[in-house]
């Protein structure tokens, strides 16, 4: 009345009961009252706040209003709440936004639903117990035949002997698996570079000496080839009789005229004329003999 209030709007698609002179409160202060309600259409309703001037400062341009009830039973009200941002303060005759209030009707509508599914849910309960009750499917099965029961625990039981002796096999193989980086196994020796290196080398000379084998066997295959074509001296050896027997007896004669000759010398080392010459290599072998063993 005295200059001291200033005008700010805010709309609503539904008022929920708000009269003119209702409260309105910024962060829980009584700031100002509802000075007029406007009804633009269908959906849009206008609310004129008239609003302590001092408060105008603290009121942000992101502000939220929104309308409550004092109280559980008490009167509507329009409650501002500010807002979170860096925002410039409002000026007489600005509109903030607005929250619409959850209606009352809405709520029961809810509840309605919410009891109508839990009573549905309830009865499936019921029914659900009572056929594990009964030891009908197979829940009901599980707990009221002690068979199975029994059963079941064997079966847990075998399970977890499995996961042990499951368990000891990968601790076996992890300690097999880490034997192999050893130095003294065969693969921690094949790892080495060097040792793989020889293995090459070595692999390299067998190669080289299995490529020489075949040119030998492939030449020894030449030959017996040419022995049976009745090429060569082996072949006449082994094909012609008349041949090995002219050797054998060529071989005979040698040794008789061998034997002749020795019975010759010796007749000669007893003849007088050559008794001299065989008696002075005889010394000269004996003197070479003992100059042998002085050298030694």
């Amino acid at each position: 009345m005295f200059g001291k209030t200033n005008h700010l709007e805010a709309v609503f698609n539904n008022v929920s009961g708000l009269q003119l002179g209702n409260n309105v409160r910024y962060s829980g202060i009584s700031v100002g009252t509802v000075r007029g309600i406007e009804m633009i259409n269908d959906t849009t309703i206008r609310v004129d706040m008239i609003i302590d001037k001092t408060i105008f400062p603290h009121i942000k341009k992101d502000a939220i209003a929104t309308i409550s009830s004092d109280g559980l039973v008490g009167n509507m009200i329009i409650s501002i709440l500010p807002g979170k941002g860096n925002e410039p303060s409002v000026e007489p005759g600005d509109e903030i936004r607005s929250q619409n209030r959850i209606r009352t009707d809405d709520l029961l509508n809810t509840l309605s639903i919410t009891n109508k599914n839990a009573a549905a849910l309830t009865a499936n309960l019921l029914k659900i117990t009572d056929t594990i009750i009964q030891g009908k499917g197979t829940l009901g099965s599980l707990i009221n035949d002690t068979i199975m029961s029994k059963d079941m625990k064997e079966t847990m039981r075998y399970l977890k002997l499995t996961s042990k002796g499951t368990s000891e096999t990968v601790t076996k193989l992890n300690k097999l698996i880490t034997s192999l980086d050893n130095k003294d196994n065969v693969v921690g020796v094949i790892k080495d570079s060097a040792v793989a290196n020889k293995i090459k080398k070595m692999v390299t000379n067998l190669n080289k000496s299995s490529t020489e084998i075949d040119k030998v066997i492939t030449n020894l295959n030449a030959t017996i080839l040419n022995v049976k074509d009745g090429k060569g001296v082996i072949n006449h050896l082994s094909n012609d009789p008349q041949l090995v027997q002219k050797i054998d007896s060529t071989m005979t004669n040698i040794n008789e005229a061998s034997f002749r000759l020795n019975e010759n010398m010796e007749a000669l080392k007893h003849n007088f004329l050559f008794r001299g010459y065989f008696k002075k290599q005889e010394k000269a072998k004996a003197k070479a003999a003992k100059l042998n063993e002085i050298k030694k």
